[in-house]
């Protein structure tokens, strides 16, 4: 006999979906066979860092002749993650049910446990970015405003060649510098609000802006000071006010994980004045470093010793970033709404814990956004499991698994995998986190996403090669038309989609630096572009993107479909991944539906979708 003994993703097996607040009572029910007589049914919970326990079901009904029904109600009262499966008692003996895939049960002697997330009941994030969208800048490359520049480092190599390749190759001692800039600045950015606008964008994330001594800014080298190249205090306060007199939020890159080595703090060159870490054991910042053997044996990101990591359990350290005149509440007071932080998973908890604190005692309203590649509902780092997403710490993350399915998707063709792809964090996050994933297809961090989709792989390639890769003219058409398609499925997905600048007219690159290349102004497609604003335009009408249930509807085929629905409205996504048209026939639920995006013909029952082609319907 064929049948499902529980399924987590089915209301009447488990009666409210995924994650769930503390102090919650959760329905559980399993279904056996009536033959099997089954005696008694156990649910077997281990919350992390403790025991097992079992608790008993209660008989529920019989439906029909075939099935008994089995039911209890289940109320985790502490936020953690708890592991669970069942038991059941026979005539002959005991079995188990565990988890399949899919949120599936089978009878089995071994398999894995469920997760269930249960947050703090009190864990709210803030409301007024949802439904919205990231617009992510690398703030040198964006644009030039010409202005003025005072007290620019000697070593810096000033660019006049806006848009052609950056500096890769390294330097006559070996080394990439990073120190060739195009002078992208801050008022370069307030000078394009209203392209910025124009794509629907309501919250742009800038990649780090504080005195650095590379062109990406993750070598800190004062937490205080605008980099003198992207401009002023002022110039960062005025940009701030410029945007949210255009409903645009600006979010700082918080890189609290490690500092420059060339910095205030730790002054391995000398450039500064001040007594650093590396100079003497009497500085004040010598606590926030970790040394091996003072002064040149020390911890370091990757083992780069131009980022020295910082001792983020140091009380120095920590009043110096928390205080209230800290290095946090000073730039939220200047106009910041918050913060993405690098490498969160390197932070400790109670890192996190006052960080959080202390952002939410300025503004209760400002958004802190991690960068977790992975599940971060149940990542472990450093042989410890992170409670990110449990309340307390961080508002989302950064959706590299929304990525990774939409890009596997774009590149292969393969549909089955998807939904589970996408399912399986809508089933672990807690529901207002899921409403603020940043939904990007691409970063500073990966190859420019119309290159993964149609370039030739990069693994293995060295960067001269990569430096010489450009796309066809026959790739860029395809790549244009994938892009619309990825773009369609990102602004649709549940979360807020993030746009890397450049990405919306088609701009290509390899992997750092190559995927940091200047915006080309003036040189848009503008096919691409017109199709972002539809997009922006669409998530601005439809409330359904900001919080509505994602519900799948098909995968097969080189083809998904999947719906978002609320109470009085809903929309279909439809995207074809195969090389030639399709006509997609509507579920009955969908006829009549109004086409807003893409498609070359839309009847009652059935749109015609061209080849890498996606469309949007509404209902």
């Amino acid at each position: 006999m064929h049948y499902i003994p529980y399924n987590s993703r089915l209301q009447f097996h488990k009666n409210k979906f995924g994650a769930i607040p503390s102090d919650c009572t959760v329905c559980l029910r399993v279904i056996l066979p009536r033959e099997m007589r089954c005696s008694a049914v156990r649910l077997c919970v281990k919350k992390d860092g403790e025991d097992e326990v079992k608790y008993s079901f209660d008989w529920d009904c019989m439906e029909g002749h075939a099935e008994e029904w089995w039911r209890i109600d289940f109320t985790p009262h502490s936020p953690g993650l708890y592991w669970y499966h069942f038991e059941y008692d026979i005539p002959f003996g005991s079995g188990k049910i565990y988890h399949r895939g899919n949120g599936i049960g089978a009878l089995c002697a071994e398999g894995k446990d469920w997760q269930l997330t249960v947050y703090d009941k009190n864990f709210k994030t803030p409301d007024r970015f949802k439904g919205g969208i990231i617009y992510q800048i690398f703030p040198d490359r964006f644009n030039n405003a010409k202005i003025e520049y005072q007290d620019i480092p000697e070593d810096r190599e000033i660019r006049t060649d806006w848009g052609e390749l950056p500096r890769w190759e390294p330097n006559k001692n070996g080394k990439v510098t990073n120190s060739d800039y195009f002078c992208g600045n801050l008022k370069g950015i307030e000078e394009k609000l209203d392209y910025i606008a124009s794509v629907g964008v309501t919250c742009i994330y800038l990649n780090p802006i504080f005195e650095a001594h590379s062109n990406h800014r993750y070598n800190t080298a004062d937490y205080t000071k605008i980099d003198p190249l992207l401009g002023t205090e002022e110039d960062f306060a005025d940009l701030c006010k410029a945007a949210k007199k255009k409903g645009i939020d600006i979010i700082l890159d918080g890189v609290f994980n490690h500092t420059g080595s060339d910095s205030v703090y730790f002054n391995k060159a000398g450039r500064y004045g001040s007594i650093g870490a590396y100079q003497s054991k009497d500085s004040p910042y010598y606590s926030w470093y970790s040394f091996r053997k003072w002064p040149d044996e020390y911890d370091s990101w990757w083992d780069f010793d131009t980022l020295p990591d910082t001792n983020e359990t140091d009380e120095g350290f920590r009043k110096f970033l928390f205080g209230d005149t800290g290095v946090i509440k000073k730039w939220l007071r200047l106009g910041a709404s918050g913060f993405r932080l690098d490498v969160a998973d390197e932070l400790p908890d109670s890192f996190l814990d006052e960080l959080c604190a202390c952002v939410k005692s300025e503004k209760t309203d400002a958004l802190i956004l991690g960068e977790v590649w992975e599940d971060a509902s149940n990542k472990c780092a450093y042989n410890k499991r992170r409670r990110y997403l449990l309340g307390g710490q961080l508002d989302s993350v950064m959706n590299y698994p929304f990525a990774d399915a939409v890009m596997y998707f774009m590149r292969t063709g393969i549909a089955n995998g998807f939904t589970e792809k996408i399912t399986s964090i809508l089933e672990n996050y807690p529901p207002q986190c899921v409403s603020l994933l940043m939904n990007h297809i691409g970063t500073h961090d990966t190859v420019r996403a119309i290159t993964a989709m149609v370039g030739e792989s990069i693994s293995g390639k060295d960067r001269r090669w990569q430096a010489n890769q450009k796309l066809t003219a026959e790739q860029k058409g395809i790549g244009i038309k994938m892009m619309k398609t990825a773009a369609a499925i990102q602004f649709t997905l549940p979360g807020i989609p993030s746009i890397y600048y450049g990405d919306e007219v088609g701009l290509e690159g390899c992997r750092d630096p190559f995927n940091r290349g200047c915006f080309p102004w003036g040189n848009e497609n503008k096919e691409l572009l017109d199709w972002y604003r539809r997009l922006g335009r669409i998530r601005r009408s439809c409330p359904e993107l900001a919080e509505g249930s994602f519900v799948p509807v098909s995968e097969a085929a080189g083809c998904i479909a999947y719906a978002r629905e609320n109470s009085v409205s809903k929309l279909l996504t439809i995207a074809n991944r195969n090389v030639h048209p399709i006509t997609y026939h509507l579920p009955e639920e969908w006829h009549g539906a109004r086409l807003l995006l893409g498609g070359t013909d839309i009847k009652y029952t059935s749109v015609d979708i061209p080849a890498y082609g996606a469309v949007i319907l509404r209902k």
